[in-house]
């Protein structure tokens, strides 16, 4: 997958985030962001990564966002290679 790819299916999780208030206010505590700032830099790489890594923590919320996208459930595992921050992902 390539970055592009990988920042797409992000945003397109940040919108399915977004859709569920839970889900949102949770993403926006746990990455320190506020609303403003995310609607103003959603298209950063770093802020797509936070997304796919908030989307990760949760089986039952990655398997309704792929579900809901007709995507292979690895897919976004995958994209989060592709973004920053991925380098330490993989010394874990």
């Amino acid at each position: 997958m390539m970055q592009e790819q990988a920042e797409l299916l992000a945003l397109d999780a940040l919108t399915f985030i977004a859709e569920d208030t839970e889900s949102f206010v949770a993403f926006l505590r746990l990455s320190g962001l506020e609303k403003e700032t995310l609607t103003r830099h959603a298209g950063d790489p770093a802020i797509l990564g936070s997304v796919l890594d908030f989307l990760l923590q949760d089986e039952k919320r990655l398997l309704a966002f792929c579900e809901s996208r007709e995507l292979n459930p690895d897919r976004p595992a995958r994209a989060r290679m592709c973004l920053p921050g991925a380098e330490y992902l993989q010394n874990l």
